[in-house]
């Protein structure tokens, strides 16, 4: 089973077609990630979150490399990854300047990667939100690659098993970033817990005019959120 991510050529612009750019909010009605008994949330240990700040990301995709490093994945193998920077055409970019859109597992949490694996492989961690996949439970079946909306799983054969992006959980116990956020030099991925209101990630998306996530209508109750430079 092969990632769908037909790419249209538009002249000389090459436009993701598959997952819709993001939907934008206005600061009265736009979706509230610290209200976790409006959306039905739940309550977390540690509420991780990813900012992609889109306008600050220039396509360089060092986060790619550095990913592709961290866990082993073939570099030369675009089926295989557990995260991307697609070409978005004109979202959240002014006339003439290109825009980019990183993407990678929301860490949903109404998940439906795990509602659906018949064996429990994929689960998501009560303490902090992260959803997981255990290789020795995964059976390979990939239904759960069919249902995530946003296409963020891949089959690794060498582990037989299903894989997908953790936000580095085994370097956030040692204190570390995820290898993407670490690599960005120009700061386009932020990291951090929004139950910390004096995190980072609280306080861009306290500031920021407008935020967004990807497919809000699949009601996955995203972790990553897209927006433009606060500063």
């Amino acid at each position: 089973m092969k990632r769908r991510f037909f790419l249209k050529g538009m002249g000389s612009i090459t436009v993701f077609s598959v997952l819709p750019l993001p939907m934008i909010f206005k600061n009265e009605d736009q979706y509230d990630p610290f209200n976790t008994l409006k959306h039905g949330k739940p309550e977390k240990v540690h509420n991780y979150a990813m900012i992609i700040i889109q306008d600050k990301c220039i396509g360089c995709k060092a986060c790619e490399v550095a990913c592709k490093t961290e866990w082993n994945i073939p570099k030369d193998d675009p089926e295989q990854y557990r995260t991307k920077v697609l070409y978005g055409a004109e979202a959240q970019c002014q006339e003439g300047q290109m825009s980019w859109l990183p993407v990678l597992c929301n860490q949903c949490d109404n998940a439906p990667c795990v509602k659906v694996c018949p064996t429990k492989a994929s689960y998501k961690r009560k303490e902090d939100g992260i959803v997981l996949v255990d290789p020795a439970k995964c059976m390979g079946c990939k239904t759960c690659m069919v249902a995530c909306p946003y296409e963020a799983r891949y089959y690794k054969e060498e582990i037989h098993s299903v894989d997908k992006c953790t936000f580095c959980q085994p370097r956030l116990e040692k204190g570390l970033k995820p290898a993407c956020v670490e690599s960005c030099y120009k700061g386009a991925r932020v990291f951090g817990d929004l139950n910390d209101p004096a995190s980072e990630v609280s306080r861009i998306l306290r500031e920021a005019v407008a935020y967004h996530t990807l497919k809000p209508e699949e009601g996955t109750l995203c972790n990553v959120y897209y927006t433009q430079d606060v500063n």
